[in-house]
């Protein structure tokens, strides 16, 4: 008897980020008659994509048992290099011309950008030996140092380009395609990438092992240093895209725009069942629990509850994601002891 209510409750814990979301749309319907429209699910589709893409990266990340605090500042940072350039344009001071991009380039310059964040994001952390959480911490404020530098704290308002410059074509990435917005489309092609590459090659099997035994996974071969700064790269990467997104939906770039972001995609992460411990997530559940900050975030809003009130409620519910995590990772420990010891009684 005890088993059985011991395995429904782990069933129920396992899905518990799937059914906090069924519920949540539930009362969320009740609560506003129009939360279930059409343009309400899209605008939905929008803000879960821009989560989304932040908390895969992020899912990486905390797998292999670290933290980044600076993909919010890498966002506004994209946006704002993006935006200058396009803008602009880049002025060579000892040439005395300026150079204007074409989208792609400007694309591929600012995703270089973030790289390099990433990049040394995983070189203070392997090669200095420094904390994920203070080496993060400060190029959180090195990013948005840079782009609050990059325009003097102004906003770049003009991101349509110019035909004549060959720089049109940015709002691409803000736009829709068949009423489906572009950045979910760009959501769905990174997290089947991102789930591919953590289940099914060498490099994600790393991953796990990193955050199950660093040690363990040193002594067995695995190159630690090298998947750790390709794991940050990953996820500044990932932030740099959601830079240009959203830039691009909003038709303008600000150096404070991500402020907070890294919350909403550590939550999203750690509702989808990645262990805070590190060794155990899945790309899947870190979109269910993107869905779920989602409706949050967009059904407190058209509540009409104070933004003050939000940021609570996302820290409540960061803690007690936490804490179940916690809770599931004893009840686990608890039933395999008990399955050994009934196999040892079993055997004598």
């Amino acid at each position: 008897m005890f088993k059985d209510k011991s395995s429904m409750m782990m069933t129920l814990l396992k899905g518990r980020t799937l059914i906090v979301l069924v519920l949540l749309l539930i009362f969320f319907s009740f609560a506003n008659d129009n939360f279930l429209s059409t343009n309400t699910l899209l605008l939905l589709a929008k803000h879960v994509a821009l989560y989304g893409i932040l908390a895969i990266g992020m899912t990486y990340v905390i797998i292999t048992g670290g933290i980044d605090l600076s993909v919010g500042a890498v966002v506004g940072l994209a946006g704002m290099i993006a935006g200058g350039m396009i803008q602009n344009g880049l002025t060579l001071e000892f040439a005395g011309v300026t150079l204007y991009f074409s989208v792609p380039l400007v694309v591929i310059l600012t995703v270089f950008v973030g790289a390099f964040i990433g990049w040394l994001n995983g070189i203070i952390i392997t090669k200095f030996g420094v904390a994920p959480f203070i080496a993060t911490l400060g190029t959180m404020y090195i990013a948005r140092g840079w782009a609050m530098l990059h325009s003097s704290g102004a906003t770049y308002s003009s991101l349509a380009g110019n035909e004549a410059l060959g720089n049109t074509g940015f709002g691409f990435f803000g736009s829709r395609i068949a009423e489906i917005p572009v950045g979910a489309l760009i959501l769905v092609v990174i997290a089947i990438v991102a789930h591919i590459l953590l289940k099914k090659t060498v490099f994600g099997w790393h991953i796990f092992a990193i955050g199950g035994n660093e040690k363990a996974a040193r002594l067995s071969g695995v190159k630690v240093d090298k998947v750790k700064i390709l794991v940050y790269i990953f996820s500044a990467v990932c932030a740099a895209i959601v830079g240009l997104i959203t830039a691009s939906q909003l038709e303008a770039a600000h150096p404070a725009t991500g402020e907070t972001w890294e919350m909403n995609a550590i939550a999203a992460a750690v509702l989808g069942g990645t262990s805070m411990a590190g060794g155990i997530g899945t790309i899947g559940g870190t979109i269910v629990g993107a869905f779920v900050i989602g409706v949050i975030s967009d059904g407190m809003v058209m509540c009409g509850v104070s933004e003050f009130w939000q940021m609570i409620i996302k820290g409540l519910v960061i803690i007690l994601a936490v804490i179940i995590d916690q809770f599931q990772r004893n009840m686990e420990a608890k039933m395999a002891l008990q399955a050994r010891n009934e196999s040892k009684d079993a055997e004598s």
